[in-house]
């Protein structure tokens, strides 16, 4: 336990080198330094450097509209006529959690087809992704002889719901981060809930404009008879279809069930027109385009609608199929307007319109007065700690004063390595770190005072006390890694800081008081010879 063969010190300096080329860009400006090496200081959280927070919802009844809205894409591929089995006519009518279909055409003895309707729908009703073998995402009932109702069970919701989540975080992080450099923080909170947490940012206003937008792109058929849309602004609206206007159409009557959708969308980007007018571009994917393509085939003569959140942009009359999946949008747009819009059709659709229920805004200057706080209890525990070592065990109480030293930097140097925030907990984690540092040396100090004291030469007593307390600072630390893996896993926000911390200092301050601290005992003792240890 005593050798230190020249390996073993390489090694040691190198962690140290390491340690403290890592945590250089918190002291003095890296811009040139080689790509392995951080150019920021550590990321500093909401709590230390001001910003918003905002606390969001998605709703489980838009999340199934808009879930069921989707498979009726599906049901209306399963009714057309093929080679083997006759068409069946059929009108829907999505109203929240449940969509009704009503069968419009008898056979010859006045019986409607709902049986084959049934098996149908349920070759193409999907399974629950991670649910039980055999459950399906849609309850398919029957409601009388000409209707078909479509539902979803309490186990599919829950499925939903957390795809729906998983999603509208993803989502949230592009439309407000879009280059990937931000610091912003995006944790879950039950089934339903996303907390944003956005360091740095001045106004909140800005980040609930970029979100409040659905981004729900559709490409919907069109009815526009006078006397349907004179009929739908009476309040008699055609079944299966929707009165919608736009800032570039009057009132429209749009079908219910799109034919193109966001997620058909492969990207999107602002464009000028042959005018040098701002227009909005987008590729779709090979399914959207397929899609496109039939839609328009089929539907020669027709207008359709680009719909973007319920409004629409757009409403071209088809004057031929229309092949690749190359589409643009052109209107009354300012050139950030439409940077803004293919931002967010480019980032994707919401599953669910976000409902915000907490927004608070820290103020740099309170981040700065944490920061104050945080790093003047710092120092004056570090400088506490150090002169009760060097009363306490003189010489080698100062060899732990500068391994102490070398931890934090380690820190600093890991937190910066692996991008970590550090937050008001987290510097509570840095001064419970210096403590716990400082307990694992006291125990080897003590058992080697012991030893001194039992008789024993200088070298032996440092081996035994370093053996005998082996065992004593690995359970404790063992320990608390565990409580703060739970911590981080359970945690969120701050919290999660605190136990990135608290462990990344466990295992810095195990090397330095146990590695570090030796090492420069031992080099003393080989070099100095002293028949005792004063301590």
């Amino acid at each position: 336990m005593l050798q230190f063969p020249p390996w073993k010190v390489i090694l040691i300096l190198l962690v140290l080198g390491w340690g403290g080329l890592m945590a250089l860009p918190n002291v003095v400006n890296m811009s040139g330094a080689p790509a392995f090496v951080p150019k920021s200081p550590v990321n500093l959280g909401l709590d230390l450097r001001g910003g918003v927070y905002l606390e969001m919802e998605i709703r489980p009844e838009e999340v199934i509209n808009g879930q069921l809205e989707i498979f009726g894409r599906d049901v209306r591929s399963a009714f057309p006529r093929t080679a083997e089995r006759e068409p069946i006519f059929h009108e829907t009518q999505l109203r929240g959690r449940v969509m009704t279909l009503r069968l419009t055409r008898a056979d010859e003895n006045g019986n409607f087809p709902v049986e084959e309707a049934l098996q149908r729908l349920q070759r193409v009703n999907p399974q629950i992704e991670g649910g039980l073998a055999g459950g399906r995402m849609f309850d398919i009932q029957r409601a009388g002889v000409d209707r078909i109702t479509i539902g979803v069970s309490s186990a599919s919701e829950e499925a939903m719901m957390e795809d729906a989540l998983r999603k509208t975080m993803i989502i949230v992080r592009r439309r407000v981060d879009p280059d990937g450099v931000a610091e912003i923080s995006l944790t879950p909170s039950g089934n339903s809930r996303i907390v944003l947490e956005a360091p740095g940012e001045p106004d909140p206003q800005r980040l609930r404009d970029l979100l409040t937008r659905d981004g729900r792109m559709t490409f919907n058929l069109v009815e526009d008879s006078d006397l349907e849309i004179l009929q739908a602004q009476a309040g008699v609206v055609k079944p299966g279809y929707r009165l919608l206007s736009g800032p570039e159409t009057g009132p429209l009557l749009v079908r219910e069930i799109p034919e193109v959708v966001g997620s058909d969308i492969a990207s999107a980007s602002q464009g000028n027109d042959e005018y040098n007018r701002p227009q909005i571009n987008f590729r779709l994917n090979a399914n959207g385009a397929r899609k496109f393509f039939d839609t328009t085939r089929m539907n020669t003569g027709k207008r359709f609608a680009i719909v973007l959140d319920d409004v629409i942009m757009s409403a071209p009359t088809i004057q031929q199929p229309i092949p690749g999946g190359n589409v643009r949008i052109t209107g009354r747009f300012t050139m950030e307007e439409a940077q803004d819009l293919a931002a967010i059709i480019s980032a994707g659709e919401m599953p669910a319109k976000l409902q915000f229920l907490d927004q608070r805004v820290v103020s740099p200057t309170l981040g700065q007065d944490s920061i104050n706080a945080g790093v003047r209890a710092s120092v004056i525990g570090l400088v506490l700690v150090a002169v009760f070592m060097l009363i306490a065990y003189n010489l080698i109480g100062t060899f732990a004063v500068i391994s102490l030293s070398a931890n934090i930097i380690l820190i600093f140097g890991a937190l910066s390595g692996i991008g970590a925030t550090l937050t008001l907990p987290g510097i509570a984690g840095i001064i419970l770190t210096i403590g716990m540092a400082v307990d694992a040396n006291v125990l080897v100090f003590e058992r080697i005072r012991e030893e001194q004291r039992s008789g024993r030469s200088v070298l032996t007593a440092i081996q035994a006390g370093y053996e005998r307390a082996l065992s004593t600072i690995l359970d404790a630390n063992i320990t608390t890694l565990i409580a703060a893996a739970i911590l981080y896993v359970l945690g969120s926000g701050p919290v999660k800081g605190f136990a990135v911390t608290l462990g990344v200092g466990i295992l810095t301050s195990v090397f330095t008081a146990f590695v570090v601290t030796r090492w420069m005992t031992v080099m003393y003792v080989k070099a100095a010879r002293p028949k005792s240890l004063a301590i």
